[in-house]
């Protein structure tokens, strides 16, 4: 396991801690984006949500980055608490950028997860009442294996070229790791800090 992607909720990122030892956290940047919604008044949600959205449309980490902090200096003055948020969630909504950059619109956020959540409770209303906890898991375990199978044949969605860039990547921060260095000059960083 090297990302594991979720909103802030402090056991899940607790858990990730625990359980997945060396991996990266991403905070999903819609659920951010939400939280950010919901320290400003709506009529000026959206020229929050499209600052911010200028941030995720460069390619190069240290872009991305300094875009964040431009934004976040924007809001300096008319939105006091979003600068707050933005300075102290940089980190863990960045995360992405230590992968390679043909990952990023899947990392950034968990929504492929909540859709295939979306799905399986679309389905479990259609049968409404389930006879026994086994059946619902079984029903559960039909969309996610369609989904698994989907994803694998159909719409890949992790190309077989990005995953052996991410595999370079990863075996770089293993021997800067091996070595002893900073392994972030290896182009993976651990941003559970």
């Amino acid at each position: 396991m090297h990302l594991v992607i979720s909103d802030a909720h402090a056991g899940l990122k607790a858990a990730v801690a625990q359980q997945f030892v060396g991996a990266s956290w991403q905070r999903c940047r819609v659920h951010f984006m939400r939280n950010l919604h919901g320290a400003v008044a709506s009529k000026h949600a959206p020229a929050v949500t499209a600052a911010v959205k200028t941030i995720f449309a460069h390619t190069d980490p240290d872009d991305v980055a300094e875009q964040w902090d431009q934004v976040t200096a924007t809001f300096a003055d008319s939105f006091p608490k979003v600068t707050t948020m933005m300075r102290e969630a940089k980190t863990d909504v960045l995360a992405f950028t230590a992968f390679p950059q043909t990952h990023w619109q899947k990392i950034w956020s968990n929504n492929p997860i909540e859709r295939l959540n979306k799905e399986i409770k679309r389905r479990a209303d259609v049968v409404e009442i389930f006879p026994n906890p086994a059946a619902f898991l079984r029903l559960a375990t039909s969309v996610v294996i369609d989904q698994h199978d989907e994803w694998q044949v159909g719409r890949r969605y992790l190309s077989e070229t990005s995953m052996t860039e991410l595999r370079r990547v990863i075996a770089a921060k293993q021997q800067a790791l091996d070595s002893g260095s900073d392994y972030t000059q290896s182009g993976l960083v651990d941003h559970r800090a």
